[in-house]
């Protein structure tokens, strides 16, 4: 190979490699601006107006992923106590989400109690049973953790995270002889 091309190759590698770096930036950047117009927009609106329990809802997400968790927590209370919050579905997530940010806020016999409240909304929820799971975990309660996720792998056997999590307190449940 000719000398005078490596240089050549070397600098077409790096433009490449800076024009991927600069499409995942350019990505990151409009997503977080429209996360961002989101927030104040809801945030504007819910200041001045009563809104949906999806508004609430919504809102309350996104400041869970900022990690905001006791005003995602008055958010999501707000979302359950909406005029228009339809299905048992919808109020299952809702307490599922509360119950997330409790469990954020290390309360977790808050979070356990929120948790309990969306499978009484819809008992094969997978997600809460994992959560609950968790929950249980945290409070040392292994037993119940371990029976929550074996319900949980009764209702989505392909469910990875009980799965795991099972195997690993049954583990810690069996005496070492």
């Amino acid at each position: 190979m000719d000398d005078s091309l490596l240089p050549v190759i070397y600098l077409s590698v790096l433009v490449v490699l800076l024009g991927v770096a600069a499409v995942f930036l350019f990505r990151q950047v409009l997503r977080t601006r429209r996360i961002e117009g989101t927030l104040n927009r809801l945030q504007t609106k819910l200041s001045k107006e009563k809104g949906t329990a999806q508004e609430y809802y919504e809102l309350g997400s996104i400041l869970l992923d900022k990690k905001l968790y006791s005003q995602a927590i008055a958010q999501f209370q707000k979302a359950l106590k909406a005029k228009d919050l339809e299905g048992k579905e919808n109020i299952a997530i809702i307490y599922n989400a509360l119950g997330y940010a409790y469990a954020a806020q290390e309360q977790y016999d808050l979070a356990i109690k929120q948790y309990k409240e969306a499978l009484e909304q819809q008992p094969g929820y997978v997600t809460a049973m994992n959560n609950l799971g968790f929950a249980y975990e945290k409070k040392q309660l292994t037993a119940q953790a371990v029976e929550v996720y074996e319900q949980a792998l009764v209702v989505d056997p392909k469910n990875s995270t009980a799965k795991r999590r099972v195997e690993s307190l049954r583990k810690r449940l069996v005496p070492s002889t």
